[in-house]
């Protein structure tokens, strides 16, 4: 009677383990779901904020590089500002591409490895881009790169929501997005010093060395994931995921805010250095590319406006921050150079504390599949930025800066607008 106790005594773990979960499947799924979640205060948070810190400024960085240098690539190779922003839009667009396949990706494999392999191969294409001699080669450089970080950009707002406490998950998402703020400010700010004093071949290869290191600190420190749960590759079960994200009340309206929010912002930072380059500022690229410093506002905006969402709702601070966009594109209009730096200021703010909002409603709202839904929301997101950048171009070279304006502010009027339908759903669809 005593040997069969004595045989599960000398049983290994693993097997023990594997009886177990055979037995009571059920009871091993309610004991990995106890986990921890990461806590704000505790090393594990500040490593995941390090990381994802560093990931989302190299993502910026190496997808905006080259916006303040869209007048110097007109120049050299002969071509329209439209065609131009081309080098940002064809980034964006491919990212958004992209996002429709990592995301359900990640939701398989895995969140690090996702991120990692495609924050190198981003930083590759960069360097590479530096040596293109042809438009089309820089083209095709650039959809690389949008493509590659299609891999980072959905993943980390999933690893987030899945990994960081509720209660902290919008403040984090705000140290998240105050990095892609810096990454933004980064990248600008150095291809636009570095061309002015050098070329901006050097400036790009430098953004892809920097890139390469912020992917091998990423892959250092990014603790493991506690909570993924792989879900199948399956062509009916993604369909059934995107159906239930489509068919959920608010889904769709976040989705639409983030195109409306990115295709502003992309359209005045694409076509300001044009206006200041020509009569009757006669800046230098050096101090055009000085502006971005106006991104470090989102650095204050985005967790600020995450903790704020705790104590008057998600809804209220979405709304206040596009108001705040919205006065700040109106500001822009005047003439003072001083007063144009406080219009980007405000319009910088409002973006990044919107963003932050929308971008952890998103996260929040999914019940399943967060990497998809997450990817839903950066697809419409960078579609607007690929969009809207572009016909951006066809509003300055006919009304000038003023057209810029108009087609901003109607767009961040309709993004008010879908702010005061998500206001009014019932309470019984709120999260």
């Amino acid at each position: 009677m005593t040997t069969p106790v004595r045989s599960a005594a000398v049983m290994p773990p693993t097997l023990v383990a594997k009886n177990d979960a055979a037995a009571a499947p059920k009871v091993k799924r309610s004991t990995l779901n106890k986990l921890p979640y990461i806590e704000r205060g505790t090393p594990q948070f500040m490593r995941v904020t390090l990381a994802l810190f560093s990931a989302g400024l190299a993502t910026f960085a190496l997808l905006y590089c080259v916006q303040p240098i869209l007048p110097v690539l007109s120049h050299d190779f002969g071509i329209s500002p439209a065609q131009s922003s081309l080098s940002l839009s064809v980034s964006t667009g491919l990212l958004a591409i992209g996002l429709m396949f990592t995301g359900p990706l990640s939701d398989a494999i895995g969140r690090k490895s996702v991120m990692v392999v495609a924050l190198l191969l981003a930083a590759i294409c960069t360097l590479i881009c530096a040596f293109m001699t042809s438009w089309n080669g820089i083209l095709l450089m650039r959809a690389l790169i949008g493509l590659s970080l299609s891999g980072v950009a959905a993943v980390g707002m999933t690893y987030l929501n899945e990994e960081i406490h509720p209660s902290f998950v919008a403040f984090s998402m705000g140290l998240y997005i105050s990095g892609n703020s810096i990454g933004g400010m980064s990248g600008r700010l150095i291809t636009g010093v570095l061309t002015d004093f050098s070329s901006w071949r050097i400036a790009l290869a430098v953004i892809g060395l920097c890139a390469l290191a912020a992917a091998g600190l990423f892959w250092r420190i990014l603790p493991a994931s506690r909570h993924f749960r792989a879900s199948s590759l399956r062509p009916r079960t993604l369909l059934i995921n995107f159906k239930l994200h489509w068919h959920d009340k608010r889904m769709p309206l976040l989705f639409a805010e983030g195109f409306l929010l990115m295709g502003s912002f992309v359209t005045m930072f694409n076509y300001i250095g044009y206006r200041l380059l020509t009569e009757p500022y006669h800046f230098s690229q050096a101090i055009v590319g000085l502006l971005s410093v106006v991104y470090l506002t989102g650095t204050y905006s985005s967790p600020k406006a995450g903790m704020l969402t705790s104590r008057f709702g998600r809804g209220p601070v979405l709304w206040v921050s596009i108001t705040i966009m919205v006065i700040g594109i109106l500001i822009s209009a005047l003439s003072p150079v001083t007063v144009i730096f406080i219009g980007l200021m405000l319009f910088s703010a409002g973006f990044f504390a919107a963003h932050s909002v929308a971008s952890s409603w998103v996260g929040i709202r999914a019940r399943r599949a967060k990497g998809q839904a997450s990817s839903l929301y950066l697809f419409c997101y960078y579609a607007g930025s690929s969009v809207a950048g572009t016909l951006g171009g066809m509003f300055w070279h006919r009304f000038g800066w003023y057209g810029v304006v108009a087609f901003i502010s109607a767009m961040l009027l309709l993004a008010l607008l879908v702010v005061h339908h998500l206001k009014r759903l019932p309470e019984a669809a709120r999260v």
